[in-house]
This record gives structure tokens, C-alpha cells and sequence, in this order.
């Protein structure tokens, strides 16, 4: 069963750095959100690897490692890599599936190409942004 526009819109708004965008920018993200079904054991992040995508966990369930180290356990609705999105940073854990798991995955390639066609996007991911950093630079 693959998400409707609505669903994916909902998963997506939950997301600190897309909080912000109106329903018509959040629209324009979940166009480029590609529904995966992913099997057991899969790494979807790689610790010290540069980040190329962002995952939404819509079911299932991945164990985050740091330092080979269980540190936390994502589910349903949990997310990460926003941020590598737009910080090209490297991983800080490894993410690995521990059952079968569905997910929404947003690849830089399509990120970048939307920021460039919807100025919407990006001014409310530099909103979003501002406003984590915000408490760090105060």
C-alpha cells in the first residue's frame, strides 16, 4: 500500500526543516519523495560518509550506530539527514533496517533541482534553519 499525496504531506510537515512551508511547498517535497521498500539489514547511512539523501521512516524500523555502538532506534515517522541536505556534512552514525521497513527518500539530486525551481522552498528551509541554529549562536 503506497501513500497518498495527503499521507505523504503529513509525514514530510512533521520534519523540523520543512515545518515552516506552506501546503503548496510541502506539495512540491513530496512530489520528489520516492516511496522504497527496503529489506532487513539494509544500511541507509553510513557513519563518516558524506549524506546524499533524507529518509522518512513511513513503517518498520532501523537501529542507528555511532562508534559501533547501538545509541537509538528509529520507527515509524522518525526521520533523519535533513540536515545533510543542505550541510553536505558527513554521517554522524550508521543507520541500518532491522525488519522489512517502507520509506520516503528525498536524494539531494531532486532536492537541490527543487530549491532552484521553487525560491518558496528554500527561503523556508533558511527560515527553518535559522531558527535551530538561533539558541547556538545566542
Amino acid at each position: 500500500m503506497h501513500l497518498g499525496a495527503d499521507a505523504k504531506i503529513k509525514l514530510i510537515r512533521k520534519v523540523p526543516l520543512f515545518s515552516q512551508l506552506s501546503k503548496k511547498a510541502l506539495d512540491d517535497v513530496s512530489k520528489i519523495a520516492d516511496e522504497i521498500d527496503l529489506g532487513e539489514g539494509r544500511v541507509l547511512a553510513q557513519e563518516g560518509a558524506r549524506g546524499q539523501e533524507f529518509v522518512v521512516i513511513v513503517e518498520g524500523e532501523a537501529e542507528v550506530q555511532k562508534n559501533g555502538q547501538r545509541i537509538n532506534m528509529l520507527g515509524d515517522g522518525d526521520f533523519f539527514g535533513e540536515i545533510a541536505l543542505v550541510t553536505k556534512q558527513p554521517r554522524t552514525a550508521t543507520v541500518t533496517t532491522t525488519k522489512p521497513t517502507r520509506a520516503l527518500v528525498i536524494t539531494e539530486r531532486d532536492f537541490l533541482a527543487l530549491l532552484k525551481r521553487s525560491p518558496e522552498v528554500g527561503q523556508g528551509i533558511v527560515h527553518a534553519m535559522g531558527e535551530r541554529l538561533a539558541p547556538e549562536l545566542s
